[in-house]
């Protein structure tokens, strides 16, 4: 009985937690924008950003024994050949995710950006869920989770579709949109590592030291081309956009399992959009927000609570 109030209890639980780490990515959004603008050089913000994460994630590493044995445990999983090589590079999403928010995040501000992630994120959550990819828990695709995705993607068009083709280039909407894609992808393998790894803080590291490596190698071209980049900021605010992407991994590899991929992208979303609006309004960056920004986040928070709400099955009739 105990457990299962528990377990009840852990539902709504983890939609908080997992909105709070949507706030997060919006604050990530703003951070690395603004640094990617100071830099003028988006591929050098991004590395910043997640290698700084990678080095905060291998410090409490070092001085976490169960972390190490996770790490270990997902070894042996991977050469019996439990977890497919594929899997461990759930970190390119969050890679590309970070890229993009260097690059068009203080183009486009952190509204635009992040409702443009929107539309990846809930149509690659949904197919995840219904398909049971990297292993996710299969959840049918019931009309109340279609009605809540739907508001979700009329969030999308009431906040960008007034604006294409004025001042937010249709280029620029892409990179973002491709990386909610990714970032679905990313949910359902960093919660398949979690499960095999037993650990969080396994998967956690490992999703940043798969995504740093590919910034590192990306970076290092682009280097070589475009030469060094400007004087970075003194500012040290704007370092902390590892420290808020590893918080965020870390709960979505935990809650994932719980809400299942649509459901957990659907509550990030919420928290990122509410995140987003308030920093257009306290402290804007790009394209300046509206009022459609506003109602899209209305939309979303009730896309969220009826794709959330579960679903109540009529009890068993007594046995004659």
């Amino acid at each position: 009985m105990n457990t299962r109030l528990t377990e009840r209890a852990s539902g709504p639980v983890a939609i908080v937690v997992t909105v709070a780490a949507g706030v997060l990515v919006a604050t990530q959004h703003r951070i690395n924008g603004q640094l990617g603008q100071e830099l003028d050089d988006g591929f050098t913000a991004a590395l910043m950003s997640f290698g700084s994460g990678w080095l905060i994630l291998m410090f409490i590493v070092a001085l976490s024994p169960r972390g190490r044995e996770g790490l270990r445990r997902l070894r042996r999983e991977v050469r019996a050949g439990h977890v497919a090589p594929w899997m461990l590079l759930g970190g390119l999403g969050g890679a590309l995710l970070v890229l993009s928010q260097g690059l068009v995040a203080g183009v486009l501000g952190v509204a635009i950006f992040t409702i443009a992630t929107v539309t990846g994120q809930t149509i690659s959550g949904m197919l995840a869920d219904a398909t049971g990819f990297a292993g996710v828990r299969r959840t049918a695709i019931t009309p109340q989770r279609v009605i809540g995705a739907l508001l979700t993607l009329a969030a999308v068009v009431v906040s960008v579709a007034p604006r294409l083709g004025t001042d937010v280039p249709v280029v620029a909407i892409i990179l973002p949109l491709v990386a909610g894609l990714a970032i679905g992808v990313q949910q359902a393998v960093n919660g398949r590592v979690r499960t095999a790894s037993q650990s969080a803080l396994a998967a956690t590291t490992l999703n940043f030291t798969v995504g740093t490596a590919a910034l590192a190698i990306v970076t290092a071209v682009h280097l070589a081309v475009a030469g060094l980049p400007d004087t970075p900021p003194s500012n040290p605010w704007l370092y902390l956009g590892g420290v808020a992407g590893a918080i965020f991994i870390a709960v979505q590899v935990v809650t994932v399992t719980r809400l299942g991929v649509l459901v957990l992208g659907l509550c990030l979303v919420a928290g990122q959009l509410a995140g987003a609006l308030l920093y257009d309004v306290v402290a804007p960056i790009g394209v300046p927000t509206t009022a459609a920004t506003a109602t899209a986040v209305a939309l979303t928070l009730l896309g969220v609570t009826i794709a959330s709400v579960p679903r109540v099955r009529p009890a068993a009739r007594d046995a004659a």
